[in-house]
C-alpha cells in the first residue's frame, strides 16, 4: 500500500455491512521552504473525523470534538502525553529534513516530511493492524512491517535509514507497543466517548450532474455518515460496471462524506433513460436512495462557467486524491 494512497473499491452492500473497521491515525507534517505554513503540524483522527491536532506555533495539543475534550478532562495525562510528543516529533522530524535534502542532493526549495501511524481495529473480529509510514516529498520513503518486524525501504536513499531502524531493537519494542496495545485501546475509549457523533448515521442529498449534453452524468451525494457507503449506477435493476467511472469517497470539512459515481450516456437512447437509476446505500441502513436517471433532474449549466467549474474541480479532488500526499 503506498503512503496515505486512498484506493476505492467497489464492493457488494452486504460486504460493506458485514464488517465494521475503526481507525486512529496521526499525521505528522514538518516543511521546509513552505511559505505561509507552519514548520510542523499534527493531526489525529478516529474514524477519519479530526479528534485534535498540535502545530509549531500552538504547541499544545487541542481537541477538535467536544467528546475529545472531555476525554482530557477526565484524563489529563493524554493531553500532556500528546503535547509532548507533538514537541519531540516536531524536532525529530525537523532535524531530518536537512540530512534527507543531502541524501538527495538537494541544495534548497520547498521539502516537506510526514509521516502516518496508528492502527485499525475490526469490532466483529477483534483483529488489530498497526501502521507506521514515512515519505518525502510526496513519495514514500519507508515502512514498517510489523509481521517481519522490519522496515521496508522503495528508495535506495532510504536504505541507510533502514540498516539503522533494524538494528535499533527499542523502536521496534516502542513500535509493537504503541501499535499493537496502546491506540487500539485508545481508540475503544475514544469510540466509547464519541459515540453519540460516530456512530450516528446521515443520509445523503443526491444530484445529477452534467457538464454538457454530451458528457457523463455525474451522480454527486453529498453530507452522509459514515463513509462506509456505496454509490453505482444501475439498469432494469442490475448493478453496471460498464461505461462507469467510481469516485473517491472524501471528506467534508463538517465531519461528513461526498463521493460521486459518473455514468457515460454516449450509447444510451433517449427512450431508455428511464432504464436507468443511481443508487445509494449506506451500511447499517435497509433502505435506498435511488435517484431515477431523467433529464429534467440533471443539474447542466452547459455554456455557463459556474457548474462547470464545479464539476471539474470535483474531478480535480478524485484525482489528487488517487495520489500520494505530501509525505516524509
Amino acid at each position: 500500500m503506498t503512503f496515505v494512497k486512498i484506493v476505492f473499491v467497489l464492493l457488494l452492500f452486504c460486504d460493506v455491512a458485514s464488517t465494521v473497521k475503526h481507525s486512529l491515525k496521526f499525521f505528522l507534517t514538518a516543511s521546509s521552504g513552505v511559505p505561509n505554513f507552519p514548520e510542523f503540524v499534527a493531526i489525529g483522527m478516529v474514524d477519519e473525523v479530526q479528534i485534535g491536532s498540535c502545530d509549531s506555533n500552538i504547541k499544545t495539543a487541542e481537541p477538535k470534538q467536544d467528546w475529545m475534550k472531555d476525554v482530557f478532562k477526565d484524563d489529563p495525562t493524554q493531553q500532556e502525553w500528546y503535547s509532548f510528543e507533538c514537541l519531540g516529533n516536531q524536532h525529530f522530524l525537523r532535524a531530518n529534513i536537512e540530512g534527507l535534502m543531502q541524501r538527495f542532493n538537494q541544495s534548497g526549495g520547498a521539502h516537506v516530511l510526514q509521516s502516518m501511524s496508528g492502527c485499525e481495529w475490526d469490532d466483529e473480529t477483534g483483529e488489530v493492524v498497526g501502521f507506521n509510514q514515512y515519505g518525502y516529498d510526496g513519495e514514500d520513503f519507508i515502512a514498517l512491517d510489523l509481521q517481519t518486524l522490519t522496515w521496508t525501504a522503495p528508495k535506495p536513499q532510504a536504505f541507510i535509514t533502514k540498516l539503522r531502524w533494524d538494528a535499533d531493537k527499542d523502536r521496534f519494542e516502542y513500535n509493537k507497543y504503541y501499535l499493537i496495545s496502546k491506540f487500539p485501546s485508545w481508540l475503544k475509549m475514544y469510540l466509547h466517548y464519541g459515540r453519540t457523533f460516530l456512530q450516528r448515521t446521515e443520509l445523503p442529498s443526491v444530484s445529477l450532474l452534467q457538464k454538457t449534453a454530451s458528457s457523463p452524468v455525474s451522480c454527486h451525494a453529498t453530507g452522509f455518515y459514515p463513509d462506509r457507503a456505496v454509490l453505482f449506477w444501475r439498469k432494469d435493476g442490475e448493478e453496471l460496471y460498464e461505461n462507469v467511472e467510481y469516485g473517491e469517497i472524501l471528506p467534508n470539512h463538517d465531519g461528513s462524506f461526498q463521493t460521486s459515481v459518473e455514468l457515460n450516456i454516449s450509447s444510451v437512447n433517449s427512450e431508455d433513460w428511464g432504464r436507468y437509476e443511481c443508487v445509494f446505500q449506506l451500511s447499517g441502513v435497509k433502505e435506498e436512495n435511488v435517484t431515477k436517471l431523467d433529464k429534467a433532474a440533471i443539474r447542466s449549466n452547459e455554456g455557463k462557467a459556474g457548474l462547470s467549474v464545479t464539476i471539474d474541480c470535483m474531478k480535480e479532488v478524485d484525482k489528487a486524491s488517487g495520489t500520494s500526499l505530501i509525505s516524509f
